[in-house]
């Protein structure tokens, strides 16, 4: 196999070195696969080379950008090609009068936005892995991010999409123009596929100019359900924060034992950021303010970039802190209205609490997008199964509300067993036949979102 596979492409594009397997082999959901090979190409013929020859021969790929996801979406089945698209990683355009960039699937996301930063531009998706996650994997997961309130998630910024189809046929989707209805818009069918349609190869992604002035609001509840009314409250009053993140109080008390930033002692917090021209951000600030205090919240301002870090700080310090808590974390980051959000977050602490099980609840308050990590030790195997057995609930009492099993994440493999709790007999049937019009023969990451 390595033989024929040398004839494609240079022998330090190809492994099967048992380390380069085992690297290759997991993502952050901690699921394991082994796969025949590793490949890694450096433009989009070499895709297209790998792609044909995997048809012919009938071999499985799976594309990966840096194995950030967290349902299993990257990890390979046995016997399969993992194809890791790190090493195309040029951002082959910055165009500020159209406002787009041309980049390849490789690229960091933080890399693209300091790149952009320093022309006085930025690309909204910010997603908290982004100093590692790709762009690539970020369009195949529609990955979000705290800015999702107001900029929306990836989705909203992709322009168009140049993918290989399983076959090793080229395609290119979508335009550079604001406004384009010429067909089908294939683009968003590739779109949090999760690499089930084709590789992506490139994205021509729409960027916008940086902000006048940003102000972050740190806001502390001795009350679970305040932070749930605070969010409502503010948005239902027309102000649009450019981020509203929230953590409860045994994220809080995590991130303080992991790395101390003085978040102090608190019920749940708010993250409140606010973006715009200074009249404007000066005004909803003082609103903000208002009706935080209205609900009995202390208020901590962050005019100047380094206060600004340190509360983004014990943000991202959240996924790390909580295994100070147990050694496993099953995470699942559903999504509710948000005039449902206060009761999602009730239920939740009630569903910990009666079942004796830590659940730590963070994430993206303002779009509805809630982090749940169940938190166990994984040799406890009867307690680690009760705590399996608490994701259904959970996924029952989302869909009640109105709500969804993914705000972010996708399906992957972790959660295609619940997927017909949300998709109907007759919208997966249609699913099922775009999956084989794409792809016939199931070879792109088979196993994947389908049950």
């Amino acid at each position: 196999m390595t033989i024929r596979l040398s004839s494609l492409l240079r022998d330090d594009q190809i492994s099967t070195e048992e380390a380069d397997l085992l690297c290759y082999g997991f993502d952050a959901s901690q699921m394991k696969g082994k796969p025949l090979s590793v490949l890694w190409p450096e433009s989009v013929d070499d895709i297209v080379r790998i792609l044909r020859f995997s048809y012919e021969e009938d071999l499985p790929v799976i594309a990966r950008g840096a194995g950030t996801a967290t349902t299993g979406s990257s990890v390979p089945q046995e016997g399969a090609l993992v194809i890791s698209l790190e090493r195309m990683k040029n951002i082959v355009e910055i165009n500020p009068c159209d406002q787009y960039v041309v980049v390849e699937a490789g690229v960091i996301n933080g890399q693209l936005q300091r790149e952009l930063s320093a022309r006085g531009f930025f690309y909204p998706p910010d997603p908290s892995s982004m100093n590692f996650c790709t762009i690539g994997g970020n369009i195949a997961t529609n990955a979000g991010g705290p800015r999702a309130i107001k900029y929306g998630v990836t989705r909203r910024y992709v322009m168009e999409i140049e993918a290989v189809l399983p076959e090793g046929r080229l395609i290119r989707t979508g335009t550079k123009t604001i406004k384009s209805v010429v067909g089908y818009d294939l683009k968003d069918l590739l779109i949090g596929s999760e690499g089930t349609l084709a590789i992506i190869a490139r994205a021509t992604l729409a960027i916008r100019p940086e902000p006048e002035t940003i102000i972050t609001i740190l806001a502390s509840f001795s009350d679970l359900e305040a932070s749930g009314n605070a969010v409502y409250r503010i948005i239902s009053s027309g102000i649009t924060p450019r981020c509203l993140e929230f953590m409860d109080r045994m994220a809080v008390e995590a991130v303080e034992s992991y790395s101390p930033t003085g978040l102090g002692k608190a019920e749940s917090l708010l993250i409140i950021e606010l973006d715009g021209d200074v009249k404007s951000v000066q005004r909803d600030s003082e609103r903000v303010v208002s009706i935080v205090h209205s609900l009995k919240g202390d208020v901590k301002v962050a005019e100047d970039s380094i206060s600004r870090e340190q509360i983004w700080k014990a943000r991202r310090a959240i996924p790390p802190a909580l295994f100070s808590i147990a050694n496993t974390k099953i995470n699942e980051d559903i999504a509710v209205p948000r005039s449902h959000l206060t009761e999602m977050l009730v239920f939740l602490r009630g569903l910990s609490e009666s079942s004796g099980i830590p659940i730590v609840s963070f994430g993206h308050a303002g779009d509805g997008n809630i982090h749940v990590n169940i938190m166990v030790n994984r040799e406890d195997e009867e307690r680690y199964g009760r705590a399996k057995e608490l994701v259904k609930r959970i996924f029952e009492e989302t869909l009640r509300l109105g709500g969804t099993l993914s705000g972010e994440h996708g399906i992957g493999v972790t959660k295609s067993e619940f997927i017909n709790m949300e998709i109907g007999h007759n919208e997966m049937d249609l699913m099922r036949g775009i999956k084989r019009l794409f792809d016939y023969k199931g070879l792109l990451n088979p196993g994947k979102i389908f049950p």
